[in-house]
């Protein structure tokens, strides 16, 4: 998963200042403790600080009730040098308590045993976790991290543009996608603009190109007879391929060598019509600090993006989970703590601050008209990479990658390994 840029503003992060039991620095002292008892070191994303504040205070004074005498300390990483982190301080004795992964990132420490198994039943709605999370936290039957929350892409739009085409609403089938489409190139594209993009589809985005083989009936690969075997040259997944790059073709206009990373930037500039992303990409866009246009602001809005199957494209899955370092000293307490932070009433708030839930039945909570409305629908659908697995001799076998494919979806430019693809972060949400 890429790693996002920040979604709201970083002046929200001084309200964490004024919470007791929760510590202020970025990154803290490499997991180090100031004393070795009575304190849970905690290493969550920059993305909590700035976007669900509140959540963190919340958490925290409901644990120092549970647990008076034992702080909170709260160590905010960036998720560029998170995992760098991290490898460090499980080669030591000071470790944190509890750490934030990706869901992308969970499976090499899981079975290298750098995280401790936990009890899932001890968990609430740990039935309805969304099975995308779910899946990257268990190995043999165990579970070794618990969800935290989800995202999923959808289609974004603007909404100037829409109503100056004669758009009255957002597309709800594929026919009426492709439709919207035309009309936006004929307005400001070809002669007009030639820089201008009816829809945003860059060659190596990787998770756009693999959510239509999985509209198709494709898969990236499938196990058998406890191997991998890529499937992109599978007959369904070539079709998904090639209605992806039919788009591609129809409406992108600029380099197919590009992937998704700097989305917001470009879209910020106002030459995009429609873009697939995530909610958040919508705000960056209009905001300086990611390379948007201030003046973007309010006139952006989703819908779930219709599939050429007739449903909705199903997205990929991004997110994040939790563990328990197993050098942890008070793997209890962590545990705890996350019980906590995950539960309903902190899934409540993560809502309330537009971001999905674990789980499938907060789901319904989201807002079917707000902006991430349409990432709940989605949501449903959504898919992850297909899962490693251990060989004979204990090392990780990941699906392997289809050179033929790859080539296909970027016009015969070599692409990217879908397994090797960007780590989506939250709004991967």
């Amino acid at each position: 998963m890429t790693p996002r840029l920040p979604r709201r503003s970083v002046v929200l992060g001084a309200l964490l200042l004024t919470v007791v039991g929760c510590g202020s620095g970025e990154g803290g002292a490499q997991g180090e403790r100031a004393d070795g008892d009575g304190r849970l070191t905690v290493w969550l994303t920059v993305d909590a600080r700035e976007s669900w504040p509140e959540l963190v205070a919340s958490a925290n004074s409901r644990f120092a009730k549970a647990h008076p005498g034992v702080k909170v300390d709260v160590q905010y990483q960036q998720w560029t040098t998170k995992n760098q982190k991290l490898d460090a301080v499980l080669a030591g004795r000071n470790v944190p308590d509890v750490v934030e992964m990706g869901n992308s990132e969970t499976t090499n420490y899981i079975v290298n045993d750098a995280f401790a198994p936990l009890d899932p039943k001890t968990f609430e709605q740990s039935g309805q976790w969304l099975p995308a999370l779910a899946d990257a936290c268990r190995l043999d039957g165990r579970t070794y991290c618990v969800p935290y929350y989800a995202g999923a892409r959808v289609g974004v739009y603007r909404t100037d543009y829409f109503k100056d085409t004669g758009i009255t609403r957002a597309p709800r089938t594929y026919p009426e996608l492709i439709s919207a489409l035309d009309r936006l190139k004929a307005r400001y594209g070809g002669a007009k603009d030639p820089g201008f993009s009816a829809l945003y589809l860059p060659g190596r985005y990787w998770s756009a190109a693999m959510g239509f083989v999985k509209d198709a009936g494709g898969e990236m690969a499938v196990e058998k007879d406890g191997r991998w075997h890529g499937a992109l040259s599978s007959p369904k997944s070539v079709a998904g391929l090639t209605a992806w790059k039919k788009l591609m073709d129809d409406y992108y206009v600029g380099d197919r060598a590009k992937d998704n990373g700097d989305q917001p930037a470009v879209i910020g500039q106002g030459k995009v019509g429609v873009f697939y992303g995530n909610t958040w990409e919508a705000e960056a866009a209009a905001d300086a600090r990611s390379g948007g246009d201030p003046r973007l602001k309010g006139k952006f809005a989703t819908f779930p993006f219709p599939g050429p199957s007739g449903q909705l494209l199903p997205p990929f899955l991004g997110g994040s989970t939790l563990a328990v370092p197993a050098k942890s000293r008070d793997q209890e307490l962590a545990a705890d703590w996350i019980r906590i932070f995950t539960d309903r009433e902190s899934q409540r708030q993560l809502v309330a601050a537009n971001t999905l839930p674990n789980n499938t039945v907060q789901l319904a909570d989201v807002a079917a008209g707000g902006i991430n409305g349409p990432a709940a629908q989605a949501a449903a659908r959504g898919w992850v990479t297909p899962r490693p697995r251990l060989d004979l001799r204990g090392e990780v076998q990941h699906p392997p990658r289809d050179a033929g494919a790859h080539r296909h979806r970027q016009g015969v430019r070599p692409g990217r390994d879908p397994r090797g693809g960007p780590q989506d972060r939250r709004r991967d949400q």
